[in-house]
């Protein structure tokens, strides 16, 4: 493996760090973007129960908020509750948008990883070839063994630059649809809130 990289170039070098960066974005957040840490399931509802048996107290209130992202938005949205149907609303949205500038976080390194890499193998790929004429100008085409070098340095960093690449993309892609998913969840979960709160109807918190 490491006369592999090691035949690729010095490219091979931030091509393999783009590759680190790449799988150390995706660990975090899959691990971040789990729906039971962003968006738990009947949490409005726990709540709910807790304010109508008067129980919601300052500590639990600080307890929900640092549980969840979806936390953060009831809370901010109960205690603007009083203020009327439309303050509520707009505190969940300035809290909502606050909470989706987190999840995206790291998004756009991964996205610029995946854009980067076909690049750097490219530009690999160049080099490579400019290795060869060059040789090809000082010796001629009779050292077949200098020319097979700067020929398999071309290839090698194309296809690595195209492995970190091609992950990375579908990754990106991938955890836009997640936050995309999770904030439809959490938009779903405060319209609950804010019905139950201001509404003349029963929410159901199943």
């Amino acid at each position: 493996m490491f006369e592999l990289v090691k035949s690729g170039g010095l490219l091979m070098i931030p091509i393999l760090l783009c590759s680190v960066i790449a799988l150390a974005i995706s660990i975090e957040r899959f691990w971040t973007l789990r729906k039971s840490k962003v968006a738990p399931s009947h949490l409005v509802g726990e709540v709910w129960s807790l304010v109508q048996k008067s129980e919601l107290t300052a500590e639990k209130l600080a307890k929900f908020r640092a549980s969840s992202a979806l936390g953060q938005i009831i809370v901010t949205g109960l205690n603007n509750s009083k203020h009327g149907r439309e303050v509520m609303k707009e505190s969940i949205q300035e809290t909502a948008s606050k909470v989706i500038h987190e999840m995206e976080r790291f998004l756009n390194p991964l996205g610029t990883v995946a854009v980067v890499t076909p690049l750097l193998g490219l530009l690999g790929t160049v080099v490579g070839m400019i290795k060869v004429f060059t040789e090809i100008m000082i010796q001629g085409t009779g050292n077949a063994n200098v020319l097979a070098g700067g020929i398999s340095e071309a290839l090698i960093t194309t296809a690595a630059g195209l492995s970190v690449a091609i992950p990375a993309l579908i990754m990106h892609r991938y955890f836009l649809r997640r936050v995309d998913f999770l904030v439809v969840e959490m938009e779903q979960e405060a319209i609950k809130l804010v019905e139950v709160v201001h509404g003349d109807r029963e929410v159901d918190f199943e």
